[in-house]
């Protein structure tokens, strides 16, 4: 039996401490205050795992790097690079901040890989990837990671450390990689200059973002699948919108796109362009699970009945916002919508929906129970709607969808009318906390619990990650979560651990 059969074949909560055999000794030990230094300071990365392929990334770095730089790449089927089976050189383009991809084809599918670059004299900390399964292809089991709001001046980044462990087949990132303010005085540690506005702001912080050896050690352990929230660009944006009405913030908005596809392992073909960056995508893991990874940000509506003289969030009532109401109002954008609708799969056992907010309603006690969060899916309720009719309506199997945004653990059922629990299960979300951002309102999510017998679980109190087990006969969840958030090197611990059975909705 494979390694990964093996282990996938074992309770969740045994994966804990898994042997990290076959990952580089520095990415299963990474340093809290010593990264790799020189050319490659900010590490490497690999993403958008196909059968036949994927893509790798890193960032020559120094301060004398001048023009373009041709770098050295290279692929093995063993750590020690001594069975090679591609190789190439890229350029490190000085107008994508000397940033550069390779996007290797033609290995063989459902393997791991391993891989380097070379430069000036200098050769890269080797990373692991792998290829998916090829279409069609019997999976035994599916190992993933979500994570989401890794704000830096907020806490250290001690969760990476359950990735790495846990050894994944992907990381999902569902949104807020970087944070664009500046710090507050108490940051524990802080963001260097002050809030992002131009490309040269954006690049600078997502290198220092990049400089964690922990996040390094996470993007060097398993290719990632990435969508983004808001803080990519400007906190509660919606659109070609931010909340101040800046007639600058497409500028704004392009040149934080820019930096983004330089800093992340994505396809060189979604290079932004003048209109934004097609970031939506599929990816489908053999014959187990089609991943659907969705943009909420780029294309949504306004948000409905903002502030006098502002755009961005609000919380108001549905009284007092009639167009809370208006079916012509979306968060995904139409064509959005139409590309989800027509991709859910019948041919797979499992449907899993990435994106960046909790999509189950939540009631809150206290003065803000009548009170609807615009930014969220009950400020954009018909569009939700529109999209729980299409997995009623086509019967879609395996539904489940993965969250973040809101900084706390949540799971809960999604169920044909969103808050009617008597109504039919469709759908099972898995919302992850926090890589390290705080939470607001800790206790009346605690005491708003009963209020919602849909949600079974809700935990803002803790930082962390979620990790999962996919099989084609059940999905096995752990939330996990970090003992002190301050500390680089501290303890973790399962928060809960639930399991979903193929064809049945819902968390045992």
């Amino acid at each position: 039996m494979r390694r990964r059969h093996l282990l996938a074949a074992l309770p969740v909560l045994a994966l804990t401490g898994a042997a990290a055999l076959g990952v580089p000794a520095w990415v299963r030990r990474p340093s809290a205050s010593v990264p790799p230094s020189g050319r490659f300071g900010l590490g490497v990365a690999s993403g958008t795992p196909r059968a036949d392929g994927m893509v790798l990334w890193t960032r020559l770095t120094g301060p004398d790097l001048q023009g373009d730089v041709p770098v050295d790449w290279v692929l093995a089927e063993d750590e020690a690079f001594r069975r090679v089976v591609a190789q190439g050189q890229a350029l490190a383009r000085a107008e994508d901040a000397h940033t550069l991809r390779a996007e290797p084809d033609g290995l063989a599918s459902d393997r791991v890989y391993w891989y380097r670059f070379e430069a000036l004299g200098e050769r890269s900390p080797a990373g692991r990837t792998r290829t998916a399964p090829a279409a069609g292809a019997a999976v035994a089991a599916m190992r993933f990671v979500i994570a989401s709001c890794q704000r830096w001046d907020h806490g250290h980044w001690a969760a990476w450390r359950d990735a790495v462990e846990f050894e994944p087949d992907l990381v999902i990132f569902l949104g807020d990689y970087l944070y664009e303010g500046e710090s507050p005085r108490w940051a524990l540690r802080r963001h260097e200059g002050g809030p992002c506005l131009t490309l040269e702001d954006y690049r600078a912080r997502h290198a220092q973002y990049r400089s964690d050896p922990l996040l390094q050690a996470a993007h060097a352990v398993a290719p990632w699948a990435l969508t983004w929230d808001d803080h990519e660009v400007v906190n509660d944006y919606a659109g070609d919108l931010d909340p101040r009405r800046d007639p600058a913030f497409p500028a704004r908005r392009a040149a934080a796109y820019r930096a983004w596809w330089e800093h992340m392992p994505v396809p060189a073909a979604w290079r932004p362009a003048a209109h934004g960056l097609r970031l939506y995508h599929r990816l489908d893991w053999g014959a187990l699970a089609r991943l659907h990874v969705a943009d909420l940000r780029q294309y949504r509506a306004p948000q409905a009945c903002p502030l006098p003289g502002r755009a961005g969030t609000n919380l108001v009532t549905p009284e007092g916002c009639p167009e809370l109401a208006d079916p012509g109002r979306s968060m995904m954008g139409r064509a959005q919508e139409r590309w989800l609708d027509e991709g859910w799969s019948l041919d797979h056992p499992w449907n899993l929906l990435a994106q960046a907010t909790l999509m189950a309603p939540f009631q809150r006690r206290g003065v803000i129970a009548s009170r609807v969060w615009t930014d969220g899916w009950e400020g954009y309720a018909p569009a939700r709607q529109r999209l729980l009719d299409t997995l009623a309506a086509r019967r879609v199997p395996g539904a489940v969808v993965l969250s973040g945004d809101v900084h706390g653990h949540y799971v809960a059922h999604l169920h044909a009318r969103p808050n009617d629990p008597d109504s039919p299960l469709l759908a099972t979300e898995f919302c992850g906390t926090s890589i390290s951002s705080r939470a607001r309102g800790v206790e009346t999510v605690r005491d708003s619990l009963p209020l919602n017998p849909h949600v079974k679980l809700a935990d803002a109190e803790h930082r962390g990650l979620a990790r999962f087990v996919l099989t084609p006969q059940q999905l096995q969840a752990e939330l996990r979560t970090v003992v002190d958030v301050d500390d680089p090197s501290s303890a973790r611990r399962t928060r809960a651990t639930f399991t979903v059975e193929a064809g049945r909705p819902g968390v045992a």
